[in-house]
């Protein structure tokens, strides 16, 4: 795999260009102060995964900033640590807060200049707009969640993706799918015959994070950031 023979890269956004693990144990912050919960961050990480997986699979309409403050009352009851209605509300509106990886402004803006650049994201419009401002490049299509009424690993987000790419004269065949989330992004990019790029943000890290297990995948190319995706660009160059 070469990266110059892809003319489009779609991203997932969340773990591969906002870090939202740490966006997320912030959040949680004031609930654990208020509970003093003894669970530690891989454990709540991992908790939050599955339970945020089982709700984008029973309510594939339910808008994000929902989804996570349901998620946050579903752990406190899990945990015997019940959330108040307050804290789900905060939690719920918390991706505003999220902060990009220290990479990956840069990495998009020398990108932007190689690639069309589409995000596919189980995400609602109104947090992307928070997040968008922080990555700092305008972005060829994106594609949420609300937008298509489904969270990945459904397929409907490649579908309306690849769509709109055909649109701009790219066929999939020149589309680098290039994501952290081996579960939501992976594995149904290969069903839908992409080639994919795995942007292994917890390489050393030991259980899976906020990202639920997934079955077996192999990506076509791997590297631990956006920065080590821009170098390996331009030593093909040359550079």
């Amino acid at each position: 795999m070469r990266l110059h023979d892809f003319k489009a890269l779609t991203f997932d956004c969340y773990g591969t260009l906002i870090d939202w693990e740490s966006g997320i144990l912030a959040a949680f912050g004031p609930w654990r102060k208020r509970t003093g919960i003894a669970a530690d961050d891989n454990r709540l990480l991992e908790l939050f995964a599955e339970v945020e997986s089982a709700i984008q699979a029973e309510q594939p309409a339910i808008l994000y900033p929902d989804a996570l403050a349901l998620g946050l009352r579903r752990m406190g009851e899990r945990l015997k640590a019940p959330a108040t209605a307050e804290e789900t509300h905060v939690f719920g509106q918390s991706v505003k807060d999220w902060p990009a990886f220290p990479d990956s402004a840069d990495a998009l803006a020398y990108l932007k200049k190689h690639y069309k650049l589409v995000i596919l994201s189980n995400i609602d419009r109104g947090s992307f707009a928070h997040s968008n401002k922080k990555l700092g490049v305008e972005f060829d299509a994106v594609v949420t969640a609300q937008d298509v009424r489904s969270y990945k690993p459904a397929l409907l987000h490649f579908e309306v993706g690849l769509a709109k790419l055909a649109e701009m004269g790219v066929s999939k065949d020149k589309v680098l799918h290039t994501a952290q989330s081996l579960f939501h992004d992976h594995v149904p990019g290969k069903k839908m015959g992409l080639t994919t790029m795995w942007i292994n943000r917890r390489a050393g890290k030991s259980g899976g994070g906020a990202t639920k297990p997934a079955e077996a995948v192999k990506p076509d190319g791997e590297v631990p950031s956006m920065a080590a995706l821009v170098e390996l660009h331009r030593r093909e160059s040359g550079g």
